[in-house]
């Protein structure tokens, strides 16, 4: 008898999403899908916006990371101006976004995940939380909160606040850098560097009790999608790049399968398809087709497709990284360690930016008129690669916009992957927690920001309802968040 479960809401994730889960006539399960269930809509009421606001109202679209949104948006307002930004406008949009990665890495890996992995898959839920976390290691929990905390200070520091800061604009930022902020800074950053030694120490020691997870969360052939360093710049090219850079694509053999791709022709390579069961679009690789052109974004595609971060103290990290997964290449489970690699570099990227001599340069934003009608903004977020393209009339106004959102990459994969753990742990005589919350992870694997459809506050409960195909209900299971 054919029957299905529904997991509504997932928690622990930024957002609201539900899982349903399909079981055939011998009780297997046949199939499973993740659905966004919320309607995001900023590209159609962006429309008849005076451009120069869109940094600004896209931020909007989250409010986990909207700094990734500013970076994006801003690079493309640029090349609607078509002006050179100042270097050090560069270089400071880069802190900033540095420093978001790191403070929505330290949420996902600290407040998100790390309950699972202290406390067990199968553990009360009713402690698997952070306050649990806090409860059973309090050294992991506190340098968790104080981790998150530098990223969110830096942010405030250089945009004026935490959250939608408006200080990333079209032809680079607002204002420049004072000896007092830079110094306020650079004094954060030991003890993050301290918090990371601890933590990458913890999990490296841990890691080898989550060889069932590896096995089953989301291991399965994919490309991998991620900026590179051109080599234009002083990074060497093939090296970890978050602000810009070109295009790569690496198969699940870590083979290179196409390069140097400008992303400002992202649409030439990539093509959005729309599914009924989700208002989350599903991007694919064009040569390979839909569905068949699934990649995955995100820290562990970034892992897989540079050579070094160009950062000794993280490169040491992810030459090590590399090594203990080269057998196990394809397990989105790496995106743990893999958040931990990239906090570790962004400490050391941002120290190495503000040590640099022309970070307090007064000349910081580029001021034009509208030269160009259409410009692409492409950055890393925290969760992967992020395009902002804007068409615009001759007075500026927006006339089209599409926003290819990091977590929507992921949107073809995290349905490969929920199907996946679906078929090894969910048993049709009964519904236990455990199978369901071990579903529930490998979507944290991703660490979806959901947050870019809605704005999700208050409690996110879990809902599982076992259905006959008559709607009788066979089995029910009810947990609040």
């Amino acid at each position: 008898m054919a029957r299905t479960i529904l997991i509504d809401n997932v928690t622990r994730i930024e957002g609201h999403g539900k899982i349903t889960i399909n079981l055939d006539d011998s009780g297997d399960v046949a199939d499973a899908r993740f659905h966004v269930t919320q309607f995001r809509g900023f590209e159609k009421f962006a429309q008849g916006r005076p451009f120069w606001e869109m940094p600004s109202l896209t931020a909007r679209t989250c409010g986990i990371c909207p700094v990734s949104h500013l970076v994006a948006s801003a690079k493309a307002c640029d090349e609607l101006l078509a002006v050179r930004i100042p270097r050090v406008a560069a270089d400071l949009r880069r802190v900033i976004n540095l420093a978001q990665i790191l403070q929505s890495h330290a949420l996902s890996f600290f407040y998100l995940s790390s309950p699972d992995m202290v406390m067990g898959y199968d553990s009360d839920p009713a402690r698997r939380h952070i306050l649990g976390v806090a409860q059973d290691d309090p050294q992991l929990a506190a340098d968790g909160v104080k981790l998150r905390s530098i990223g969110q200070k830096i942010i405030e520091i250089l945009g004026g606040k935490r959250i939608h800061p408006a200080w990333v604009v079209p032809g680079g930022v607002n204002d420049p850098l004072s000896v007092d902020e830079r110094d306020k800074i650079l004094a954060m950053l030991p003890e993050g560097f301290e918090i990371m030694k601890r933590t990458l120490s913890w999990f490296k020691g841990a890691v080898g009790s989550f060889q069932e997870q590896i096995r089953t969360f989301g291991n399965f052939p994919s490309l991998f999608m991620s900026l590179v360093a051109s080599g234009r710049l002083e990074a060497r090219k093939g090296e970890l790049a978050l602000y810009e850079g070109w295009l790569r694509f690496t198969n699940e053999n870590g083979e290179i399968v196409r390069d140097d791709v400008d992303p400002r022709r992202y649409d030439e390579v990539l093509g959005e398809a729309v599914e009924d069961s989700s208002y989350l679009k599903s991007p694919y690789y064009k040569p390979m087709g839909y569905p068949d052109g699934m990649y995955r974004v995100g820290p562990q595609a970034r892992l897989n497709n540079i050579i070094g971060t160009g950062e000794p103290l993280s490169n040491v990290e992810f030459m090590e990284y590399r090594e203990m997964y080269r057998d196990s290449l394809n397990s989105s489970f790496h995106n743990h360690h893999a958040r931990l690699v990239e906090m570790l570099f962004c400490l050391e990227k941002i120290q190495h930016l503000l040590n640099s001599k022309h970070i307090m340069d007064k000349h910081c934003r580029a001021l034009a008129e509208p030269n160009e009608l259409e410009g692409v903004g492409v950055s890393e977020a925290p969760r992967g690669t992020l395009f902002h393209h804007y068409k615009i009339d001759e007075n500026g106004i927006i006339q089209w916009v599409n926003m290819v959102i990091a977590t929507g990459n992921n949107s073809l994969a995290m349905n490969r992957s929920v199907t996946q753990v679906a078929r090894e742990y969910v048993k049709a005589d009964r519904l236990q927690e455990g199978m369901l919350n071990r579903v529930e992870a490998v979507i944290r694997c991703y660490d979806p920001c959901l947050s870019c459809s809605t704005h999700a506050i208050g409690h996110m409960p879990l809902d599982i309802t076992l259905l006959a195909p008559d709607g009788r209900v066979l089995d029910h299971l009810r947990r609040d968040a």
